[in-house]
């Protein structure tokens, strides 16, 4: 399986907020951070908003912070509510009918069982357990630099 841009925009969100200490942060500051397209992570932020994991204040002293403690956001909800299709292969879309062996097939079963496996075992981790740095981001900076020096 392998997440999309939009999930790891999602991802990269969070985490700065989390690590922010509840402070706010703009999506230009997490544009220009990220080198991201702010108009990529307008829509992102708009759906964590509605998704309730982020709180959004317009205006001049505006901002972006967690809506709640991030021990209480599981990366294996997370990554259901922004991959759009999740289905491995086409035939476990709902309602799909095209594939001429699917009353004999067992495949179907077990890629299902395996994905909420999948899921279950991301539930296991929160937001806090990956959003601390493994380097203080002064740190991050000088490791950068050299190596590209």
């Amino acid at each position: 399986m392998r997440f999309t841009t939009y999930t790891d925009y999602s991802l990269r969100v969070l985490m700065h907020l989390a690590q922010s200490n509840a402070g706010t942060t703009t999506i230009s500051e997490l544009s220009d951070f990220y080198q991201i397209s702010r108009n990529h992570l307008v829509k992102v932020v708009h759906h964590l908003g509605l998704l309730g994991y982020i709180e959004t204040t317009r205006g001049r002293a505006g901002g972006l912070k967690l809506a709640k403690p991030a021990n209480q956001i599981k990366l294996g909800d997370l990554i259901e509510q922004t991959e759009p299709d999740d289905n491995l292969l086409d035939c476990l879309t709902p309602g799909n009918t095209s594939c001429v062996i699917d009353k004999q097939c067992r495949l179907k079963g077990i890629l299902s069982s395996a994905k909420v496996d999948f899921i279950k075992g991301l539930n296991q981790y929160s937001l806090q357990d990956f959003s601390k740095p493994r380097l203080k981001t002064e740190n991050l900076f000088k490791t950068v630099a050299i190596e590209a020096i």
